[in-house]
């Protein structure tokens, strides 16, 4: 069992803030057990939308619900969107007899009503996979890069096993979650699309490029990137534009939100695979940085690109400050002309290079390389 004591504390303080906290991210990431950790499954305050038990004491929501006291959970929301303003009445009430804590496997973007009905009563907290930080042994870290952090995948007995798992996981994303979010993609194209974008990984996307190879037209592109980023598949990191006499890029960079999904769309199933594999580079910078932010928790995130060559990878805003992160997977980083730049022309509080290795030294004044797990502590970046 792993320990995420980090995220029942912060989900403790959330429900003493606010009367309604919504805990989203992807599907089997952990959500239910957490929410086991508060409520029990057979309570009367438990409610599970996919479970058809839960869905019969819901066909009077008002009758359920109004009676309740305390934390109420109610897992996959996004199945009954509707419950919305009936949760904002019910949290609205004198005195607040109960809580609520929803639990949601899509973006508050694409649960339009909770952002319309419960503007300023809902608090999001968002939960991914097991963190490297979380992780108990030497095993499990090392298998985290391969595997992924979906709990079921990376605790797996074997590569195998693993692979199998998410390969299920995909076909069951596609034929069946998205569907019953109401959109209405057909699950082929989807696959299509989703694999093809695998190749653009860790580099700036070209939507026309894309849409030819697929014959369909850059809207279409884009309502697809738009549908993966909300269900928590991939991370569209969008360009900081700084007020400089340089062309800046404007065009976003892709990345898969999990490590282990994306070496299964791109065909890798085991180590060797990967560390052949010409994606390996892109591999693990996507990797680092997705731990990265479930550490850091950044207000805002952008990457940084000029035309002449000047670039960031990572620029991240926090507490007012900037911070700039460069991802290297080689044996020894070197101070390069592109992050004297970046350090000059964005302002940076402190620019870090995260790297596979296990030394930590500096390049030059507020520019240091730090191994990746010295980068995961509370004060590695920022």
């Amino acid at each position: 069992m792993i320990n995420r004591e980090r995220h029942i504390n912060e989900v403790k303080e959330a429900v003493e803030r606010s009367r309604i906290v919504g805990l989203i991210g992807p599907r089997q990431c952990g959500k239910t057990t957490l929410a086991r950790e508060f409520v029990e499954q057979d309570s009367i305050k438990y409610f599970d939308l996919e479970d058809p038990t839960s869905l019969a004491r819901l066909d009077d929501p008002k009758l359920a619900l109004e009676s309740l006291e305390g934390l109420v959970v109610i897992d996959e929301i996004q199945r009954k969107p509707e419950l919305f303003p009936l949760l904002r009445v019910l949290a609205d009430r004198r005195g607040t007899p109960a809580t609520f804590l929803v639990l949601g496997s899509a973006s508050p973007d694409l649960l339009r009503q909770s952002s319309e009905s419960l503007a300023g009563r809902i608090e999001y907290m968002e939960l991914g996979g097991f963190g490297y930080t979380e992780l108990q042994n030497s095993k499990q870290r090392e298998a985290q890069w391969l595997r992924g952090s979906f709990p079921l995948s990376l605790l797996a007995k074997t590569d195998k096993g693993s692979w199998k798992w998410r390969d299920s996981f995909i076909q069951t994303f596609l034929e069946r979650d998205i569907p019953q979010m109401g959109i209405q993609t057909p699950s082929r194209s989807l696959r299509r699309f989703w694999t093809m974008l695998a190749h653009y990984h860790g580099q700036i996307l070209n939507a026309s490029e894309l849409g030819r190879s697929l014959s369909i037209n850059q809207t279409t592109v884009s309502h697809y990137v738009d549908l993966l980023e909300d269900v928590f598949m991939i991370r569209a990191l969008q360009p900081w534009h700084e007020n400089l006499k340089k062309r800046q890029v404007k065009r976003p960079k892709i990345y898969f939100r999990d490590s282990g999904l994306f070496h299964s769309l791109i065909g890798i199933r085991d180590q060797l695979s990967l560390l052949e594999h010409p994606k390996l580079g892109a591999s693990w910078e996507g990797y680092a940085m997705e731990e990265l932010l479930k550490v850091q928790q950044p207000d805002e995130t952008y990457f940084w690109a000029t035309h002449s060559g000047a670039e960031l990878d990572l620029l991240m805003f926090k507490d007012g400050k900037r911070y700039g992160v460069e991802f290297k997977r080689r044996d020894a980083p070197r101070l390069t002309p592109s992050m004297k730049i970046a350090m000059e022309d964005l302002s940076l509080e402190r620019l870090t290079v995260v790297y596979p290795g296990n030394k930590s030294y500096p390049l030059a004044e507020s520019i240091r390389v730090e191994p990746l797990e010295t980068a995961l502590s509370a004060s590695g970046v920022v």
